[in-house]
């Protein structure tokens, strides 16, 4: 998580949504690291959990992350969790809650979905005060 947190931080210096995200292979290795770039790449979609997994299944080439586990500093959206379910991501480790759009436990639950054919083993909390603190401070530079 701290090195989502610091590439969330990069993310926000250039202007964009402080979130990052790390792909970690079955054996723990970094596969893929990345962060939002919506602004710089003029890409709705290009979420940091989005562009981690196209850069995780490239290094892995293939699309099935299985045994994999993503980091990320903020509660996936819906297009980012049904990436995460598609992409069969082993665990998803949440920094915080998104309670206005988050898919993960908080708005909606789509990786958890009984009615799935993949379901995610989430984990929340970690290092929250500090990926929240990313966001508020983030926000309250744009008013």
């Amino acid at each position: 998580m701290d090195r989502a947190l610091d590439l969330a931080q990069e993310a926000a210096g250039r202007g964009e949504v402080p979130v990052g995200a790390v792909v970690l292979g079955p054996d723990g290795e970094v596969l893929a690291e990345t962060a939002n770039a919506r602004e710089a790449e003029h890409d709705p979609t290009a979420h940091a959990e989005v562009r981690a997994l196209r850069a995780a299944g490239a290094a892995l080439g293939g699309s099935h992350l299985d045994g994999c586990t993503l980091v990320v500093t903020l509660e996936p959206c819906t297009m980012c969790a049904g990436a995460i379910q598609l992409a069969r991501v082993e665990r998803v480790v949440i920094g915080a809650w998104e309670p206005r759009t988050g898919a993960c436990g908080s708005l909606r639950d789509v990786l958890r979905d009984p009615r799935a054919n993949h379901r995610v083993e989430v984990v929340s909390g970690v290092r929250a005060q500090a990926a929240t603190g990313l966001l508020e401070e983030f926000f309250a530079r744009r008013r």
